[in-house]
């Protein structure tokens, strides 16, 4: 048993360990304190078969812990004769079946080696970029103390081709540090005449705790079976998942005899586990991989969150995300210029909520005038764009279930997320371009300053398509020009309907009301007479008398 902390828990599931009968040999890492140290030899000094070994300091990913297990072993075979199985474990590991199960099933299997070995074009779990490397070159800095020194030193050995020789033409393998090896092949591998070869040659392999063992029992084992006996989940990063009292149910399941890493304050998991042999778990073949879904599920989450929900503790990384927001909404551009209570009629239709221009200069128009919503999401504006992606995301997210509607325009401060909206699968966006012109049309200003807002706002425009045609864009995406949007509303305006699902079960409904565009033509005419070309509407042909083609008023249309 390896042991550098929590020794209170190591204590506790030694002796229960040592009730089964079970010889325990200990090595304490030499950073633990000498005075914690003779403390842990003295709680445990009233079991008979107790051994300790001198100690070597046991770094992450260095010989230490390879030179430990090497001493504890010898010690073992030498004090123990009689001992046919060696069970590697830690002072966090904890027995989840009675031992005395674990040792009729070593007694079944007398010649077989539980020990995850396999070569590294096999293993799917290295983190870091080294695979074959971490065998061909040397690694005598610390990956954790000196990370800079490490890396310059992998760097200039990979510049000037540098490559160590493999001792003895052995091939290696991989795989988890805790096995249960026999008498045999464990002796075999401490007794090699070419011992001293082997470890000066894994002295300077990194992590060699996963690979000493892992390929020396190749040589001399009778039959390997390629798993460790220990349950031991790992995330995305390498680093062990810990297990706490929530996971109780979830230990069971696994029907595995150990388990690590145990959180050292779940006094639930260590209530439940250390009974004795009539213990709760049947008897059955481990099987870990029931468990596996969960895990997976949970490395899933770890690297990509839920969709949607942006928090301090996990921050989504670009391209991990599989969508942006956490559910569909729709986005209108141009439609409340072109019809009167726009809104109104699109929430009665569809019974979602429909904003107006959340991203408006002056304030969010959040429906029904509200100056705060879910998630405590105020209105001001100074506040909004100080981050406005997550402005959007929070307000989806804090209304699950509840369609959100909203409009955006050329006038709005949507600088900086049109992108995010164009790329995102949850948006439908649906835009009549130019529609911006009819509330200039109907403006009371001089027309030189007319002229000057309709070039500003129509080049602003044309980029925002320009994003919306991208190839990038993943949004569901529809654009009519203004002049054939009038021609037939009813089409898409029921498309739209039926793409937000949700349908008004009262009968028919008329559209809203269409502004009155007599005289638009003229107006568009002269903004080209100024030298501004008004292109995004679409053509409208100039009437030759005060009424305008039949095409640009206002018909009553019908949608179910």
């Amino acid at each position: 048993m390896l042991v550098h902390t929590a020794f209170d828990r190591a204590e506790q599931v030694a002796r229960h360990w040592a009730a089964s009968g079970c010889p325990i040999v200990f090595h304490v890492d030499r950073a633990v304190p000498t005075k914690a140290y003779n403390a842990f030899v003295r709680s445990l000094s009233d079991l008979p078969d107790i051994r300790f070994v001198g100690r070597h300091r046991c770094e992450w990913g260095t010989w230490g812990l390879v030179a430990a297990t090497q001493a504890a072993s010898e010690v073992m075979l030498r004090d123990f004769p009689n001992v046919r199985h060696v069970y590697l474990a830690s002072g966090a590991c904890l027995p989840l079946r009675p031992v005395q199960e674990l040792i009729d099933y070593l007694a079944e299997r007398p010649t077989t080696d539980f020990i995850e070995s396999a070569t590294t074009a096999d293993v799917p779990w290295t983190i870091g970029g080294l695979d074959e490397e971490r065998f061909t070159l040397r690694f005598p800095f610390s990956w954790r103390r000196n990370r800079y020194l490490f890396d310059k030193y992998v760097e200039f050995q990979r510049r000037i081709g540098f490559k160590r020789k493999i001792p003895n033409g052995i091939v290696p393998h991989m795989g988890s540090q805790w096995w249960c090896l026999t008498r045999q092949t464990l002796s075999a591998i401490l007794e090699d005449p070419d011992r001293k070869v082997y470890d000066s040659y894994f002295r300077r392999v990194w992590i060699p705790d996963e690979s000493y063992f892992q390929t020396l029992a190749r040589l001399y084992s009778r039959r390997i079976e390629s798993r460790s006996l220990t349950l031991s989940k790992f995330d995305y990063q390498g680093k062990p998942h810990i297990f706490y009292d929530d996971h109780l149910q979830l230990l069971r399941r696994s029907d595995c005899f150990v388990a690590r890493k145990i959180w050292p304050f779940a006094d639930r998991l260590y209530q439940a586990f250390l009974t004795d042999q009539d213990g709760a778990m049947k008897r059955t073949e481990p099987n870990p991989g029931k468990i596996d879904r969960i895990f997976s599920k949970a490395v899933e989450r770890r690297t990509r969150g839920r969709p949607g929900l942006y928090m301090q503790s996990r921050f989504p990384a670009p391209g991990r995300e599989i969508n942006l927001t956490c559910a569909p909404y729709s986005v209108f551009e141009g439609f409340s210029d072109l019809f009167e209570n726009f809104e109104t009629w699109l929430a009665r239709m569809t019974g979602a909520r429909v904003h107006g221009h959340l991203f408006a200069p002056e304030r969010a128009e959040f429906s029904d005038g509200q100056t705060v919503m879910n998630g405590a999401l105020s209105d001001s504006a100074k506040l909004r764009d100080y981050n406005k992606w997550a402005f959007l995301t929070n307000l989806i997210w804090n209304t699950r279930g509840e369609r959100q509607c909203f409009q955006i325009g050329p006038r709005d401060h949507i600088k900086g997320i049109e992108w995010n909206i164009a790329m995102d699968p949850n948006a439908q966006i649906s835009v009549i371009s130019g529609a911006w012109a009819i509330p200039l049309f109907k403006s009371n200003e001089n027309f030189s300053e007319i002229r000057n807002k309709a070039a500003f706002l129509q080049h602003t425009e044309r980029k925002h398509l320009d994003t919306l045609r991208s190839e990038w864009s993943k949004a569901r995406i529809r654009i009519w020009t203004l002049a054939e949007f009038i021609e037939a509303p009813m089409e898409p305006l029921q498309t739209i309907i039926d793409e937000i699902g949700k349908h008004n079960q009262t009968g028919l409904a008329e559209v809203p009301k269409m502004a009155d565009l007599t005289g638009f033509g003229q107006f568009l005419q002269n903004l080209k007479n100024q030298g501004m070309h008004p292109y995004l509407m679409g053509d409208f042909p100039v009437a030759q008398d005060q009424n305008e083609p039949q095409h640009t008023k206002p018909k009553p249309y019908l949608v179910r």
